[in-house]
Order: structure tokens, then C-alpha cells, then sequence
């Protein structure tokens, strides 16, 4: 019997540099997978979770624990369709009821690992399948993993009959491929019903594409249908590049106390005796799989990687897309100000109230000079419409930057509603994140309140010990903030009709008031303070409500750095594997048996 396979290098399973190179380099890879993240719903990131954990589970399962101990006996897991013989056969190969056969399907049970007495150390102390706690006795809990011991079997081979990989219990599917990801060697087993099927092909391609050695056995087959079954299911396989795999059949027989008759199984046993028997035949299938495992890590590692990749752009994109919509909101609160949008109905009023428009538009025609003293009593003799003045600025601008900040989180909403990732997001919100922030009237009360405040400081500022300081007096502080106030919204373009005319000469007459007391530059410079401070307050406000979207992001927690990091762990495992390693994807192990 002959093996043909790639080697691992002259030092796997004998302490060699090259063992513990790549034992390092599997284990921080492992280290690196464990602290992989794909929270967010991108695309393909459904697969790469489940091809992380089975990357994982493989390298915990079997690839660490059998690079330690290479010399450990060759685990065959029996695994097939359901109803395909799997118990009953393994109960006939070692001549007695170890595993439950005929119980009603489906159902989740432990499975069970046969060796000889002496084996039973090497798979009692978790070195392979850590995950599963280990039972003795005649029953166990799912989840665990029963030992048999049995003189049937020869030292240097164990038997682990695993649950249907095709159950409708989701746990005895995932326990099925988690046990075959840790067999040396699979034995497949179908029936000349089942064999045909399409999920034992999925596993029984991952297995020809990550050369795991395998044997089929066909069961359950009617001697008059033999030849013809035989040679269709030998076709398949050649198709699958499973050429080289032993196909061992069983004919349908009668059962003996639950067992089948020893001849039909003596084929089989004999195999795998002999198997177990031939130390170095058996390493050789060991090491032939375990080559295949680790080959497999490099392009199953980068599917990760590459879905770390679609995480972080998926994350950026989500991101874009919310600080584009309260950009939006900022231009649109900007336009606002400067296009005279917020001169107005009440504003207007109030500013018409307090200085009198009709009149002072008349008296701009003369010198300005003689119309100061009009303003100056007309704004210290009538202080309410002062106060009205300031709080329909307020009330106006609140107004603005609220609808616009309504308007960024209906389209921010809509925005990643329209992607899995940004919609997994947000439906724990309820809603909530297509509405304004319920405190942001609060907070925008208080940015706008403390803009007004800092335009008084200009003015006051703007006059101390300056020549203006006496004419800043006459007009009053409050009187000259309030002209500043209106005259940041200096333009018109947002107006039609007569409100054009109105509010260009409310915001004219401001300017006009203020440059009679401060002088064109002064001027100038202070309109152009005031406006800067103000949309530096709502981009902070509007920056706050973004915030909430970016929080969910955070939450998160995608790490840029992450695939970067996973890629160089894989880059380890690369550099550790040349020494000896082959050539990639040369072939897989050739178990020489029965056609």
C-alpha cells in the first residue's frame, strides 16, 4: 500500500526547526483569526464568518493538535448521508453495539470514538476536538464525545462515528462537518440510494480540494445492481479529481443482532487493519492530510481577509453617506444665511418695529450722520421691540438648521436602509435615526442664544478704546448687536417680489448703521466674524446629530488594521511551509485499496 502526498518539511512531529516554525506561525494565524470581527452585513460577509469558524475550529480541532503529536494514531471519522449504515457498519467492524444504530431520525446525539485500550490516552486528555468533553459509559449528552475502547481495533487507529451531514438538526450538521475537518483519513459512506445526492458532494469536494485522504464505502447495495452502481459512483468520483479514493462496497444483507455478516465486511476491516498496522503507511496518510490542511489555510485565510477588506469599506461607505447628508444640511443652513433667506416675515417685522424701516430707507438718500441720533433714541426709547428682534432671530434660525437637520437624518435613514449592512444597523433603533435627536431644540436653543452673546462681544469689543466707543454708546450695545445680527444675513438671493426690496433694505440700513459708527472695514470684518461663528455652530450641532449614525458604526468596531494584520499571520504560515513543502496543490494522498 503506497501513499503518495506532499511533505511538511524534515522536521514535522520530530521537534525539527521547520515543525516548530510553522506550529508558531499556525498558532499566531490562529491567535490573529480569533480576534477577527465581521459584524457588519457586506457583501460575502455571511460566508466569511462561517469560513472563519470553520478556519478556526479546523486549526484548534485538528492542524495545532496534530502538528504536536504527528505520531498520534490515525483518527477515521465515518461520516455519510442520513440513513446511510454509518453505526450499523462501524458496529460490525468492531463486532459489537458501540454506537446506536436504527434510532429515530432526527436527533442529536454524542458521537462516538472507538480505538484500542492503549489509544484511549491519546484522545482523553482533548488533543483533538478540544471543544468536546469526553464521556465513558454506554450514553453520553450531545455535545460531548464518548470513548469506546475495543480489542477490535489495532493500536495506531481510531474510529469516530459522526452524525448525518445532511440532518435537519442544524447541530448534527455543523458537529458532522467539524468532525470530518478533523479526520485523517474520512470514510464516506452512501448508499446505492443516497449516493447520488448533492450535499455529500460539497463535503466531498472540500475534501478533494483540501487533500484530505478518503474512502468511500457504497452500502446497502443489491447484488443484481452492483456493477452498475459501482461503476457510475467510480465516475463521479474520477470527475471530482477522487480518482485515487478506495471504494470498498457492502451488499444489502441481512442483519445478525444488528450487525451485518462478517464476510461483507471483512474487505473493510482487513483495510483498515492493515492500515493501522503499517506504521509508516499510516504517518504517510497523516502527514498527506495534515499537508493538505495547512495548504488549505492560505486561500481560506484570504477569503477572510478579503471580507475584513469589505467590512472596512462597507463601514466607510456608511460613514460617507452620513456625513454627506448633514453636509448637505450645513449647505443648505448656509445658504440661508447668506442669501437673506432669514430676513423675513417676523424678522422683518421686529427689525421694522425697532428702527423704524419706511424712514430711515428715506433719510439714507442724505448723510448718514444726520439720521444716527434718530436711530440711537429710536432703539434706546423702544427696548421690547429690541428683545422681540432678538428672539425671532432666534426662533428663525432654530428653524432653519431644525428642518434641515430633520431633512439629513430622513435621507441618512434612506441611505443606509438601502444597504443590508447600514439596514442591520438601524433596526434596533426603531425609527429613531430618521427623526431629528428629541434634545437637539435644547442644544441648538443654546448655540444660537450663545452666538447672539458673541456678537455683542464683537460690538463691544469692535468700540473699546476707539474713537467709535462714544457713538457704540449712543446706539446702545444691544442696539449695534442687533444691527450686526442682521446684517450677517447681508444678501438676497433666496427672496422674490417686494420681499427682495424689504430685506435688502433692512440688511442695507444695518450695514449703514454700522459703518457710521465703526467704519467700512471694521465692519466688515465683524458681519464676517459673526456669520463664521454662527455656521461653525450648527456644523457643530448638525455635527452632533451625524455623530449618532457614526456612534452605530463605532459599535461596530471594524478594525482597519485588521486584514492587514490577518494577511501577514498568513504570510508567517506561507514563509514557515516552503522548507520542503512541495509544490502547491501537486496532488493528493493516493490510499491504495479495493475498486
Amino acid at each position: 500500500m503506497t501513499t503518495a502526498g506532499r511533505s511538511l518539511g524534515s522536521g514535522v512531529g520530530s521537534g525539527g526547526t521547520g515543525s516548530t516554525d510553522l506550529l508558531d506561525a499556525l498558532e499566531a494565524l490562529r491567535g490573529c483569526l480569533g480576534e477577527v470581527r465581521l459584524p457588519l452585513d457586506a457583501p460575502g460577509a455571511a460566508a466569511a464568518r462561517a469560513g472563519r469558524a470553520e478556519l478556526f475550529a479546523q486549526l484548534d480541532d485538528y492542524v495545532l493538535p496534530r502538528l504536536r503529536r504527528i505520531e498520534a494514531p490515525l483518527l477515521a471519522v465515518v461520516g455519510g448521508s442520513t440513513g446511510a449504515g454509518k453505526s450499523t457498519l462501524v458496529n460490525s467492524l468492531v463486532g459489537a453495539e458501540v454506537s446506536p444504530a436504527g434510532v429515530l431520525r432526527p436527533t442529536t446525539r454524542a458521537p462516538v470514538l472507538v480505538c484500542a485500550q492503549a489509544d484511549v490516552r491519546w484522545f482523553a486528555d482533548r488533543r483533538v476536538l478540544p471543544g468536546l468533553p469526553r464521556v465513558t459509559g454506554d450514553s453520553a449528552d450531545p455535545g460531548s464525545l464518548r470513548l469506546v475502547p475495543s480489542p477490535a481495533l489495532a493500536p495506531g487507529l481510531a474510529v469516530l462515528d459522526a452524525p448525518d451531514i445532511d440532518s435537519v438538526v442544524t447541530a448534527n450538521r455543523e458537529l458532522g462537518a467539524q468532525l470530518l475537518a478533523a479526520a485523517d483519513l474520512w470514510l464516506f459512506v452512501t448508499s446505492a440510494a443516497r449516493y447520488a445526492d448533492a450535499v455529500p458532494w460539497e463535503l466531498l469536494r472540500t475534501a478533494a480540494e483540501r487533500a484530505t485522504a478518503l474512502a468511500v464505502v457504497l452500502d446497502r447495495v443489491p447484488a443484481e445492481g452492483e456493477a452498475e452502481v459501482r461503476e457510475h459512483l467510480a465516475a463521479m468520483l474520477a470527475r471530482e479529481g477522487l480518482a485515487q479514493a478506495p471504494l470498498f462496497v457492502v451488499r444489502e444483507s441481512p442483519l445478525t443482532e444488528g450487525r451485518l455478516p462478517e464476510p461483507v465486511v471483512a474487505p473493510l476491516r482487513e483495510w483498515l487493519t492493515r492500515l493501522a498496522e503499517d506504521v509508516e503507511e499510516r504517518q504517510a496518510v497523516v502527514r498527506a492530510t495534515l499537508e493538505g490542511a495547512v495548504a488549505s489555510v492560505l486561500p481560506r485565510g484570504e477569503e477572510v481577509a478579503a471580507a475584513l477588506d469589505a467590512q472596512v469599506a462597507t463601514a466607510e461607505v456608511l460613514r460617507r453617506e452620513a456625513i454627506a447628508a448633514y453636509d448637505i444640511a450645513r449647505d443648505e443652513v448656509e445658504t440661508a444665511v447668506r442669501d437673506g433667506s432669514l430676513l423675513r416675515g417676523e424678522v422683518l417685522a421686529r427689525w421694522q418695529d425697532l428702527v423704524g424701516t419706511g424712514e430711515l430707507l428715506r433719510s439714507l438718500e442724505g448723510a448718514v450722520g444726520r439720521f444716527r441720533d434718530r436711530i440711537s433714541a429710536a432703539v434706546r426709547g423702544r427696548p421690547a421691540p429690541g428683545r422681540e428682534l432678538r428672539a425671532a432671530l432666534e426662533d428663525t434660525v432654530e428653524t432653519v438648521v431644525s428642518v434641515a437637520a430633520a431633512r439629513a437624518a430622513e435621507r441618512a435613514a434612506a441611505a443606509w436602509e438601502a444597504r443590508p449592512a447600514g439596514a442591520a444597523l438601524l433596526a434596533p433603533t426603531d425609527g429613531e435615526l430618521g427623526r431629528a435627536a428629541a434634545d437637539l431644540p435644547d442644544r441648538l436653543r443654546g448655540e444660537v442664544r450663545g452666538w447672539q452673546s458673541t456678537v455683542l462681544d464683537l460690538v463691544s469689543r469692535e468700540g473699546a478704546g476707539r474713537r467709535s466707543a462714544a457713538r457704540v454708546l449712543s446706539l446702545g450695545v444691544n442696539g449695534a448687536g442687533l444691527a450686526a445680527m442682521i446684517a450677517v444675513f447681508a444678501h438676497t438671493g433666496g427672496l422674490t417680489g417686494g420681499e427682495v426690496v424689504v430685506a435688502g433694505g433692512a440688511s442695507a440700513l444695518a450695514q449703514k448703521v454700522l459703518e457710521a459708527v465703526f467704519g467700512d472695514e471694521a465692519v466688515r470684518r465683524l458681519a464676517a466674524t459673526a456669520r463664521a461663528d454662527l455656521l461653525e455652530r450648527v456644523e457643530r450641532v448638525l455635527g452632533d446629530e451625524a455623530d449618532r449614525y457614526l456612534r452605530l458604526l463605532d459599535r461596530a468596531q471594524v478594525d482597519p488594521d485588521r486584514a492587514g494584520q490577518l494577511r501577514e499571520a498568513l504570510s508567517g504560515v506561507a514563509a514557515a511551509g516552503r522548507p520542503g513543502a512541495g509544490r502547491p496543490g501537486a496532488g493528493r494522498p493516493a490510499v491504495r485499496g479495493r475498486r
